[in-house]
């Protein structure tokens, strides 16, 4: 629950402030790639050289064991998606036909689309996307290498009513409706039900139950869990796992990273979730380390009940100079609590342990690959988050990844997007920054933020839980983006500047986002739900209402919708009551949480989050497309090389030469144990 996802509109503005000098060869680009609506970029990795031999050797093992891990997430998303992946990578390298056609190339955008997404269902909108080309040339293709089991594959790609999605957010059970693969033969209220009669409900430190397996029937038709360890189901890619872990840990830089990764490998080979809780709580004490990392079953986003971790895996090192701006943050957690608009009674009358960095990544896996992230803030698990702190990430260069592969691009969705010359100006001017410190209090402080009241269950929200967590997390960043303690503290400019987040704020969650939505399906993604929520919420209760601040009382709109040429537009008209805005639906979504009240967590979701209006997202639709630009993107690795002289490792260079297609077949022959 602990992500911030990029979002590619935004980028064009800020780009032109972005300096992207090309590599040492000249040849360096960002993007290699786009398909579908789906572009792919690679990141550099700034830093790398200046790390020693000792470091660069445990990045190559961590990221090793990131690698290894890749199947898993496949599997999860769906129990058929490996057994696709490995026939498409059969035809793509040894069909022995025509691959000139345009039947040929479509079969290969429909592989480089499963690739992108792991599997059969679109990795943000979450419902099944088909070939364009015919099913009997499909079926011509595997007939060709030999691939067995092809009725079963073409009905899993072609068939739309078989599993249609990855995970259901509406109908009569939730549970059965979905593609992942956490659950057989169960449903919604028996999984419910198993899960009520586990633990302690007045434990204080509750392991994250299901956070580690599969729920099944055994033989006799009792609920239980498949626990996902070296003995289980994904066995032989946690061994392999745990190898390159227990090699990185010879060559971690100090005791501290060598016992939790202990504690990481004795929970892999047990699955004991009391161990991954130790393991994350000893995680959170390495601020000293410059490497760190990310492995394991992590986030729920793809859970319908929120509880299932999906795996993933990331590698990075500390950027100590963009750090200070994070770190500046983290030192006056206190006051940000203090003074945030919820009820006294959420807050934490002590913030502990609230660390923050921004890094470099290295290597992305899983949940975070080919999509990743710019932000994460992790443990996840509440009572660690009270007792022991959180860490807190941004991830500087896949932003600047993200920037300077728009600047590759003509064109530009803020100028068809925003009101005026004056709104494009002020995002020109700010919103590279605003976008950065938005991202910093969001996983910083935001998620971290606030505290449950006494007998609250961690998963009282269920299948809301995501949406409003982040939309918990995004409002904090957005209150305080407007306070004047930022400039104080030297990390905004000026009093102007988050003016450019408040309108770009809206314009996108309002309507831009919607480009990445199919017309006539509904808003699914937890963080484009968390999105929407916010801008429809202020935009209904900013029409026309009583508001007072320093310069007195005044009926007034927050935000104004405007038609012009057949355009529509969302203007803000008055940022200070929009800020108040953002501070009483914060106040609200904390309440929901803290108290655990499902029932209005429900009722602001299904009001604001997931009905998109029709005719102002065929609208969007219609004007996305006509830029060419592709609403969603993901990247390649760069490739960990060892330099061997004499029979030692002198050295390890990192090669970007790889592209898309390349990288994911090299993966799928040489890190595929499942």
């Amino acid at each position: 629950m602990k992500k911030i996802v990029k979002l590619l509109t935004l980028t064009g503005a800020a780009a032109a402030l972005v300096s992207c000098g090309n590599k040492a060869s000249g040849e360096f680009k960002y993007l290699i790639d786009e398909f579908a609506d789906l572009k792919v970029m690679r990141y550099d990795v700034p830093g790398w050289e200046e790390l020693s031999l000792q470091q660069k050797e445990y990045v190559y093992h961590l990221a090793e064991a990131a690698k290894w891990g890749r199947d898993i997430y496949w599997d999860q998303n769906c129990k058929y998606n490996l057994e696709l992946r490995k026939a498409v990578e059969k035809v793509l390298e040894n069909y022995s036909g025509d691959r000139k056609g345009a039947d040929f190339e479509n079969f290969v955008i429909y592989a480089k689309r499963l690739f992108f997404s792991n599997g059969i269902h679109h990795h943000y909108a979450e419902d099944k996307f088909f070939p364009d080309c015919p099913k009997e040339y499909f079926a011509s293709l595997l007939e060709n290498v030999g691939v067995e089991n092809r009725d079963f594959l073409l009905k899993l790609v072609y068939d739309p009513e078989f599993l249609p999605q990855r995970k259901a957010s509406e109908g009569e059970d939730i549970v059965k409706a979905s593609a992942v693969n956490f659950y057989e033969g169960v449903s919604r209220d028996e999984v419910e039900a198993y899960y009520a009669s586990l633990g302690d409900p007045n434990d204080p430190c509750p392991p994250s139950y299901g956070l580690n397996s599969k729920v099944v029937k055994d033989a006799e038709g009792k609920v239980i869990e498949e626990v996902w360890n070296i003995e289980g189901a994904y066995g032989p890619a946690i061994a392999k796992i745990v190898e390159e872990l227990e090699k990185a840990a010879k060559v971690a830089e100090n005791d501290s990273q060598r016992k939790y990764i202990a504690d990481l490998v004795a929970y892999y080979r047990s699955g004991d979730l009391r161990l991954w809780d130790r393991y994350n709580i000893e995680w959170l004490q390495d601020t000293v380390g410059t490497v760190d990392f990310v492995n394991g079953f992590v986030e729920d986003y793809n859970d319908p009940l929120a509880r299932k971790g999906a795996w993933e895996a990331l590698v990075n090192f500390k950027d100590n100079e963009a750090s200070r701006r994070t770190e500046l943050i983290s030192e006056n957690a206190q006051w940000f609590e203090d003074n945030s608009p919820v009820d006294p009674r959420f807050k934490k009358a002590q913030v502990k342990g609230v660390s923050a960095k921004v890094i470099n990544a290295v290597a992305l896996s899983g949940d975070c690959y080919p999509a990743t992230p710019i932000g994460i803030n992790l443990p996840n698990a509440d009572w660690i988050r009270r007792d022991h702190g959180s860490k807190s990430v941004t991830i500087a260069n896949i932003t600047h990844a993200y920037n300077c592969a728009a600047q590759e691009s003509p064109k530009s969705a803020l100028n068809e997007f925003a009101f005026d010359q004056e709104e494009i100006d002020m995002a020109k001017k700010y919103l590279n920054i605003t976008d950065d410190i938005h991202t910093d209090l969001h996983e910083c402080l935001g998620h971290g933020s606030g505290q449950l009241l006494p007998g609250t269950s961690p998963n009282a929200l269920k299948e809301y839980s995501s949406t409003l967590e982040e939309a918990r997390a995004d409002l904090f960043g957005l209150y305080y983006m407007a306070d004047p303690k930022l400039v104080e503290l030297g990390i905004l400019p000026d009093m102007e500047a988050y003016k450019a987040q408040y309108a770009n704020y809206i314009r996108n969650g309002i309507m831009m986002q919607f480009s990445r939505v199919e017309l006539g399906r509904p808003n699914t993604e937890s963080h484009m739900q968390n999105r929407k929520l916010i801008a429809e919420w202020c935009y209904e209760h900013g029409q026309d209402f009583h508001f007072c601040d320093d310069e007195g009382c005044r009926y007034t709109t927050a935000i104004e919708k405007v038609v012009r040429d057949g355009k529509t537009y969302f203007v803000v008209r008055d940022y200070a009551a929009l800020r108040y805005l953002f501070g009483e639906l914060l106040a609200e979504i904390q309440r929901i949480k803290s108290e655990g009240d499902y029932e209005a967590g429900k009722a602001l979701v299904e009001k604001y989050a997931v009905n998109i209006d029709p005719e102002l997202h065929k609208e969007v639709r219609e004007r996305y497309e006509a830029l060419e630009i592709k609403p969603f993107g993901g990247f390649v690795n760069p490739d960990i090389i060892p330099v061997v002289e004499n029979g030692d490792t002198v050295d390890y260079r990192l090669d970007y030469s790889k592209g898309y297609l390349e990288q994911m077949l090299d993966y799928g022959r040489n890190y595929s144990a499942l």
